[in-house]
């Protein structure tokens, strides 16, 4: 069966989006970029190849650069920061729900709480193999060359791939980012309603001085901010289900459907209608 195809284009910028029936959960999603610089806080797991262009950015407190020799791993509820691109680019993106994810991590004993060891690789290191076996696969498969089987187990590959590169729970970095990562637990609990910034000091026994600086330090971005692009990436896997842009403001916890244009647009690169246009 052919893969669903939607795309959407914004001037240089031009999104499209294919999903696989014999891969129920996987989003492949291929970027042609204006050269503008976004900010996102990651939806889902993911794995980005570079196909064309150069580009640096932020994550975990350090920058990184992109380029067609490396394969980006995303996080999900990290932040991703664009620093610089040398121009238009052209990059792909696999996108994996949680549910995909978590069947990987219990069949191969992975705790929930564990985190990607690093967020990039070399395409030349054994340990990238595999993400870009399924990229190859997948771009085949649009091409009708790849078979169900071979789709599959691509995926089921990569999967215990990035199951592989995730770090156990108990290091001492581990322990230490405790707080934060409660705090992130905090708000994406917050999403609908809110919460505040005492509120989020309390559950893990800080001042809201300590609590700002170190969320800062470790995310980049202030509490508040970091709940907007939450809300962001929740509005995309709403619309993404067909919900009307109206709904999904008030589902996330916005004011209306002109705020959440307006957050989708600085943080996205395109609005709410062409996102669902794109993913549809």
């Amino acid at each position: 069966m052919p893969a669903l195809h939607h795309a959407v284009v914004d001037g240089p910028l031009s999104i499209q989006t294919f999903l696989f029936p014999e891969l129920p959960g996987l989003r492949l999603v291929r970027y042609r970029t204006d050269g503008r610089l976004l900010r996102s806080v990651k939806e889902r797991f993911s794995v980005m190849v570079t196909q064309r262009g150069h580009s640096e950015w932020w994550g975990r407190g350090r920058v990184h650069s992109s380029s067609p020799r490396t394969v980006d791993l995303k996080q999900m509820g990290e932040v991703h920061r664009d620093l610089r691109r040398d121009g238009p680019a052209r990059f792909q993106v696999i996108a994996f729900d949680e549910s995909l994810v978590a069947e990987a991590r219990e069949a191969l004993g992975a705790p929930a709480s564990a985190r990607l060891r690093q967020l990039q690789l070399e395409t030349s290191q054994p340990s990238a193999a595999d993400f870009v076996r399924l990229h190859a696969v997948l771009d085949a498969g649009l091409a009708g060359r790849s078979s169900a089987l071979a789709l599959q187990t691509a995926l089921t590959e990569a999967l215990s791939s990035l199951v592989g590169c995730l770090e156990h729970p108990g290091s001492v970095e581990q322990r230490y980012r405790w707080p934060i990562r409660r705090v992130v637990e905090a708000l994406h609990e917050a999403i609908p309603e809110g919460i505040t910034l005492e509120s989020l000091a309390r559950q893990v026994g800080w001042n809201r001085f300590h609590l700002c600086r170190a969320f800062r330090e470790e995310l980049g971005m202030p509490p508040h901010a970091y709940l907007t692009h939450l809300r962001v990436s929740r509005a995309q896997r709403l619309l993404s289900q067909g919900l009307a842009p109206a709904e999904v403001a008030l589902q996330v916890g916005l004011c209306d459907q002109s705020q959440l244009n307006r957050h989708f647009k600085r943080i996205v690169g395109i609005t709410p209608g062409q996102f669902a246009r794109a993913v549809q």
